[in-house]
């Protein structure tokens, strides 16, 4: 397996990123050696909250999350998907499929041993993160979900046909580009700098192009029958299941709903559908989001 690495310098000086680096190796089915990249901040001996992303943003996107979360007190990881941020970067498309993502992401979870986890996930990192719950549901307290699914082939939106072709065209993505649109709010050009600093050209965008590939809304996509299985792992779900979806998000508009009725811990725990929220929900209500995962961690909902 053919494997780029984005040089250290194009996270140099980025925007409200002040974040310590951190690595773990995990090997693919091949035996290459894949190295994630992760922030872990705050006591080591609180219970940690995991923030997962989706494509074709990196950790950045939790950035504000991140600090706010640490001022209550919290441990925070926020882990960079493979193939994304300053994540490892398999060159061949054919190395990124969603078993190969849940995988990966599964190791991770191994290799540091996390317990009594709170996760936080949106867009892809739902996908991938709650498919890896369902491997190792014992480490985790307590789930926050935001725009994002679990598809099983039904088919696809307007909006995901629209991706789908774009993304399959353009010569290059232009990841600042895409956030800064499907968030509400305009980003700053310091902060599109930072979006767009883990791809120096397409060559490491093998991973940001194949996602969209990826999304099981075929019934011939090889991702259906693992995501049928993750919603016979969710319909058994009893610990704590919280949604918190923009009310603008175009990607997943049905999924909070499917989550709420049929996921047994999605009773008795609020949800939220924030207005002035678009799909990069983190970059509109960051606030309000630590408020919603600080009172998921602590199991309060009084």
């Amino acid at each position: 397996m053919d494997v780029l690495r984005t040089p250290d310098e194009r996270f140099a000086v980025l925007s409200d990123w002040l974040f310590v680096p951190r690595y773990q190796e995990v090997r693919a089915t091949d035996g290459t050696a894949l190295r994630f990249h992760y922030v872990d901040e705050g006591p080591r001996a609180a219970a940690p909250i995991l923030l997962l992303h989706g494509n074709p943003s990196w950790s950045y996107l939790h950035r504000k999350m991140i600090r706010d979360l640490l001022a209550l007190g919290h441990r925070v990881l926020a882990l960079d998907l493979m193939g994304l941020g300053r994540s490892d970067k398999p060159v061949d498309r054919a190395d990124y499929t969603l078993a190969s993502h849940i995988g990966w992401v599964s190791d991770w979870l191994e290799a540091l041993a996390l317990e009594d986890v709170t996760l936080y996930c949106q867009d892809w990192g739902g996908l991938i993160g709650l498919n890896a719950v369902s491997r190792q549901a014992d480490r985790f307290r307590a789930i926050v979900a935001s725009n994002t699914g679990v598809p099983v082939g039904e088919g696809s939106n307007p909006f995901i046909e629209q991706w789908l072709e774009f993304s399959q065209k353009v010569p290059y993505l232009e990841v600042s580009g895409l956030v800064d649109m499907g968030a509400h709010r305009a980003l700053g050009d310091a902060e599109k700098r930072a979006y767009d600093a883990p791809f120096p050209d397409r060559s490491y965008q093998a991973g940001a192009l194949e996602f969209p590939l990826l999304i099981p809304v075929q019934p011939e996509n090889p991702g259906v029958p693992m995501c049928r299985e993750l919603w016979k792992f969710l319909e058994q779900w009893s610990k704590p299941f919280i949604t918190v979806f923009g009310e603008l998000d175009m990607v997943s508009p049905k999924s909070q709903q499917a989550f709420i009725k049929r996921v047994p811990g999605a009773k008795d725990v609020p949800h939220w559908l924030l207005s002035g929220a678009a799909h990069f929900i983190q970059e509109d209500r960051p606030a309000d989001l630590v408020r919603i995962i600080d009172r998921a961690q602590r199991g309060d909902w009084l």
